[in-house]
């Protein structure tokens, strides 16, 4: 009989010991009363949740409802570092799971690379179609503050260097000894984690969200990035040898903290400054480290190899240019060492003064002189990897690091442009203008090489702030090149007038050019942010009337005929559920992709995802697989949410995995949509009028409550935490847009945060069930369809899983408790109930249409981990409610009261892995 291999066996072995940790830890640090309490709620809460037992639960309730400060502070902080711990523990699982796939020579891991070239091999491509398809390949990750990480830096360095240490303890050769010092260690981190005040004591302020995002560059993406091309390199020559394949360096990072002004008037044109030099101190500090490194390695000797004459005589120039005599490296004969000396030199004068180097591409042209003249000498199969390495690296972050953009807020640009028309007396009330004829008037501008600008001073300090915006720009391309500032992206896009407003206040400012033969420069790309559904729904219109703009297709000829168009996933969810706005996106990418091929334009969406399933959240792989095929060879552009920074790039080979797994579904997704004999089985038209039939009744359902129900927003109010996360400090953003109360001022963040934390995850998931149902309902045939639809096409079966997980997550019995925060029994009993219903509805949908016995059966490790963390949430949420309350009736609450409940928010957004 075969023996079953728990492949889950070391993972909880590293969970028990980490728990057993703590549990010394809090005997050593809060004694043996800490420890006892943290036990039987630990107990109660596991065994509700193995069998429900009202006695039980009421008797938990109570337990929790007695506890007094400070004990009661001290559970809540039990409850949130094992959290902590067993995040730290399923990542290093993530890693060894990875490894024992790299010793097994007879599997592949799904999603790698290998498993990626397997798969266009066996498609039977030409070699030439598939290196057309890498040619074609494009991602941008783009990093944002927003929902920022709720944990804090000095909490992560704790968490890597325990996972460092559980690392060890895997190493079959560690010794007895050394794994009584690991294991002392890690004693010594779970205290030093139990000692460190969690909560942030001010609220992060934009450059705080700069130096959090660039501490993932320096620790992990420098190294990990360039690999990941390397892996592919190295796979398509062994699976498919012969060839001389060329990957381009396909995957690049961008980011909006420092750049992204909507809302936030923390961001302005000076922190915008300070966040470029603060990217190029970085990036030329990595380089600074790597050359010196190199230098080490090319210990090469004129006298025993034969360099180049002409490489000689340029170098020899070259350190009599730039070098004097004491700079100069001392041994002739160590010829690259001798360039690399010149190298230093001029890399450490980058930015500061003449000699150095003007651009990445003179850095990049020095270092593959060496790598020539040096591989020379090598076998021709034979390649020097660390200097290619170090010169992918620069390839890929110039001097700028990540490309930064900016973005801001249709209105204020239609504010500016009012008062510059007319104190020009172009306009005299552009703003009370039709869509058409502001189209006129701004075309007839950009028509004309003549400026518009009179003297700042006659302008509005927010005119005047809007022109600084675009100086900055201007400034930032001759400072850190053009590839420091592509995007400026327009949110709240309504009509195509938004976009050549846009282009005026470039043209103004010398960002985009008109010469008198009529030739246009543009170093600037201009993007739509379409984010409502009506706004999705009229995205198509919005760009067919530019493109058959004159004025406007000169914009784009300047540009390379390539559009960028940025999805919002927040606000659509926000308005019109998950299943509907997910819809409304996928048909909005499907016919503007169709319409632009019409007028040979290249587009490249931008996919602004948030970290959690209600605001589009997911792992990159499946987010690139949902897209329409067709769309994903013009580039895919995603951001990269504060929230996951940490679970994705805190750790090198996690870091590895989840830009691996990005690549896989790229290459084979492509490779897919350039064989054309699968072209017309990407999707099936039934399908499409299936999920158009189940989108409409999902909308009419959500709006019915969160729109049609008067009794709703209060109902948010007072059964979340919403208006306690003001003071967790996590963000230099305002909640809400305009300070106002309104729902559609609110911010999709905060929204989603709130009903994460009283587990209802209600945007993620809500008013699915009526959509589905209904259309099953409608006739015999429909059920099996959807059953197809999940089985064959990977957009469907990406909405169905997410939707598992959010219910997976949700839990309505705790959702329940929170109930006693609202005000009026009868609204409260009245509105749950309702999303009680629409809970059941959607599960046994779901479970219909997936033909899985119980929530995401299909993915076990996912399964476990939630089982594994739900009981260990509860009691968090217990206190929350029970604190909330107090704080609510309390006039002047002591500070110890506000400090608990941020405790429970913090320990609740650890335990279910998500904010907002």
């Amino acid at each position: 009989m075969t023996k079953t291999i728990d492949k889950n066996a070391s993972l909880r072995n590293d969970v028990n010991m980490l728990g057993n940790i703590l549990g010394e830890v809090l005997i050593s640090h809060g004694g043996k009363e800490l420890f006892d309490q943290v036990e039987s709620i630990r107990e109660k809460t596991k065994s509700i949740r193995s069998a429900f037992d009202k006695d039980t639960y009421d008797t938990l309730k109570r337990e929790i409802s007695n506890l007094k400060p400070p004990l009661r502070q001290q559970v809540i902080r039990a409850f949130s570092i094992y959290f902590h711990l067993i995040n730290i523990a399923e990542q290093n699982h993530r890693i060894r799971r990875k490894r024992q796939y790299l010793l097994d020579e007879k599997a592949s891991q799904s999603f790698s690379i290998e498993k990626a070239v397997t798969k266009v091999k066996e498609d039977n491509l030409t070699n030439d179609t598939i290196q057309g398809v890498l040619n074609d390949l494009s991602i941008e990750l783009i990093m944002t503050a927003h929902p920022t990480e709720a944990t804090k830096r000095t909490v992560l360095e704790i968490q890597k260097r325990i996972s460092a240490h559980l690392r060890n303890l895997d190493n079959p050769m560690t010794t007895q000894r050394e794994r009584t010092d690991i294991e002392e260690s890690l004693f010594n981190e779970v205290t030093a984690l139990w000692h460190t005040n969690e909560l942030r004591q001010r609220k992060p302020g934009v450059l705080d969200e700069v130096k959090n995002g660039l501490y993932y560059f320096d620790q992990t993406l420098f190294e990990t990035l360039p690999d990941i091309f390397q892996e592919l390199e190295t796979q398509l020559q062994e699976q498919i040898p012969g060839e001389n394949w060329q990957v381009p360096n396909f995957i690049r990072f961008g980011s909006w903290i420092g750049g992204d002004r909507d809302g936030n008037p923390n961001v302005t044109p000076e922190i915008t400054w300070k966040t470029l030099e603060m990217q190029r101190d970085l990036i030329l500090k990595k380089y600074d480290a790597s050359i010196v490194e190199l230098m080490k390695r090319f210990s090469q000797s004129s006298e025993r190899i034969s360099i180049n004459q002409q490489f000689i005589d340029r170098m020899e120039e070259e350190e009599n240019t730039y070098l004097n005599n004491k700079e100069k490296w001392p041994i002739k004969s160590e010829v690259y060492r001798r360039k690399f000396a010149v190298i230093l030199k001029r890399l450490r004068e980058t930015g500061k003064a003449s000699q150095g180097y003007d651009d990445a591409e003179e850095l990049v042209n020095d270092l593959k002189e060496i790598r020539e003249s040096a591989e020379a000498h090598l076998p021709k199969t034979k390649k020097l990897k660390a200097i290619r390495k170090v010169i992918r690296q620069v390839e890929l972050f110039g001097f700028h690091l990540a490309t930064l953009d900016i973005r801001n807020h249709s209105g204020e640009h239609e504010t500016a442009i009012h008062e510059i028309l007319s104190a020009a007396h172009v306009a005299e009330d552009y703003a009370s203008l039709t869509e058409e004829d502001k189209q006129k008037v701004l075309s007839d501008v950009l028509n004309d090489p003549r400026p518009l600008l009179l003297f700042d001073g006659g302008y509005s300090k927010e005119t005047q702030n809007i022109l600084k915006v675009f100086r900055t720009i201007k400034k930032a391309h001759e400072e850190f090149g053009k590839r420091a500032i592509e995007v400026y992206l327009i949110s709240m896009t309504q009509s195509s007038s938004d976009l050549l407003e846009v282009l005026v206040l470039a043209k103004e400012t010398g960002i985009y050019r008109l010469y008198p033969d009529g030739t246009v420069e543009s170093d600037l790309d201009v993007a739509p942010l379409l984010e409502t559904i009506d706004d999705l729904i009229a995205g198509p219109k919005i760009m067919k009337t530019l493109f058959e703009m004159g004025v406007y297709h000169k914009q784009l000829k300047a540009r390379g005929e390539q559009q960028e168009i940025m999805l919002g996933y927040s606000d659509g969810s926000k308005d019109g559920g998950t299943l509907s706005a997910n819809w409304k996106l996928f048909k909005a990418q499907e016919e503007i992709h169709n319409m632009a091929r019409e007028y040979d334009i290249r587009l490249k969406f931008f996919h602004g995802r948030g970290g959690s399933l209600g605001r589009g959240g997911g792992s990159l792989n499946t987010s690139i697989r949902s897209q329409p095929t067709e769309t994903l060879g013009d580039g895919v552009k995603i951001t990269e949410q504060g929230e996951v920074l940490s679970s994705r790039y805190l750790l090198e080979d996690i870091a590895y995995r989840n830009l691996e797994q990005a690549a896989s579904a790229l290459v084979t997704g492509c490779a897919m949509a350039a064989n054309t004999s699968e072209q017309m089985e990407l999707r099936k038209k039934e399908w499409e009028t299936a999920m158009e039939s189940i989108s409409q009744k999902s909308l009419k359902k959500y709006q019915s409550l969160v729109f049609g129900d008067p009794d709703f927003l209060s109902f948010f109010n007072q059964a979340t935490p919403l208006t306690e996360l003001g003071a967790l400090n996590i963000g230099s953003r305002p909640m809400s847009r305009k300070n106002s109360q309104q729902f559609e001022d609110l911010r999709a963040i905060p929204w989603v945060f709130a009903w994460t934390q009283s587990r209802y995850m209600l945007p993620a998931w809500y008013a699915a069930g009526t959509g589905l149902q209904s259309f099953i309902e409608e006739d015999d045939r429909h059920l099996e369809i959807l059953q197809t639809m999940y089985k064959e096409w990977p957009f469907f079966q990406s909405t169905i899983n997410n939707l598992q997980m959010a219910l997976m997550k949700a839990d309505m019995k705790t959702a329940e408790e929170y109930l006693e925060l609202v005000e009026d029994p009868d609204v409260a009993n009245r509105i749950y109930g309702d999303i009680m219903d629409e809970y059941k509805r959607t599960q046994e949908t779901l479970l219909q249409i997936s033909g899985n016995e119980e929530l995401l059966s299909h993915s076990p490790n996912i399964q476990e981990s939630v089982h594994l963390r739900n009981p260990y949430v509860d009691p968090l949420n217990f206190l929350q409610v029970d604190l909330i309350h107090q704080l609510r009736e309390t006039e002047n609450p002591p500070e110890d009261l506000v400090t608990e409940v941020l405790l429970t928010i913090n320990g609740v957004a650890a335990g279910l892995v998500n904010t907002g």
